[in-house]
């Protein structure tokens, strides 16, 4: 029997050369946005291993075993669905399946993400229906729910700045509290201001975000 009613959702892509960050690699190169790709894998998994919530890794393709997620700390499944909405709906509804009462899913790969941001999204779940962490290119990089809300996975242009918005729309009638905003890390200029990257901003051309 599980501990706690508080369910942490990891989505992450199987860091394979080429297959991950292909936008930020359209200025960096496929290496080093796998590379870096890595790094923010590594940053999340430190923000997240000490909340003491369950924690599910939900993998693009294939569940790897012995790799950064550590078996006895997370639980692992593969996601289902084709396209990334209905691949939340189905982790979200396998969450209150399982009788948890307030679930977080986030990305894997937003260097800003701090404990305190996960720490803040539960506990507004407390006292609202939902929490929203709001990302600079119109998107989010956390989502939050008390209850399933169907219509915030359907109907979206993933990726895209309209994301925030329409998701604002379908809960207009939900209590929702939203964290501070920040960075995604999709292009090459969202590298800049990171001393930790500067080195692969060298020499490389950088891609608009303008869709």
């Amino acid at each position: 029997m599980k501990e706690t009613k508080e369910l942490l959702l990891i989505f992450t892509r199987n860091p394979e050369l080429g297959k991950v960050k292909t936008r930020l690699a359209k200025g960096v190169g496929e290496q080093h946005a796998l590379t870096i790709y890595k790094k923010l894998l590594s940053h999340t998994h430190d923000q997240v291993k000490v909340l003491p919530v369950t924690k599910r890794v939900g993998y693009s393709n294939r569940v790897h075993d012995n790799d950064l997620w550590e078996n006895e700390l997370f639980e692992k499944f593969a996601q289902e669905g084709d396209d990334l909405g209905i691949r939340m709906e189905a982790a979200f509804k396998q969450g209150f399946t399982d009788d948890y009462e307030k679930i977080v899913i986030i990305g894997s790969d937003l260097y800003d993400l701090k404990t305190a941001h996960l720490e803040a999204a539960f506990a507004a779940l407390d006292t609202h229906d939902a929490v929203i962490g709001p990302a600079l290119d119109g998107g989010y990089y956390l989502l939050g729910l008390r209850n399933l809300v169907p219509a915030i996975f359907y109907n979206k242009d993933w990726g895209t700045t309209t994301v925030l918005a329409d998701t604002k729309e379908d809960l207009k009638n939900k209590t929702v509290h939203y964290l501070e905003t920040l960075n995604d890390i999709d292009y090459a200029e969202d590298l800049e201001g990171y001393p930790e990257f500067a080195s692969y901003l060298k020499n490389t051309t950088t891609t608009s975000k303008t869709i």
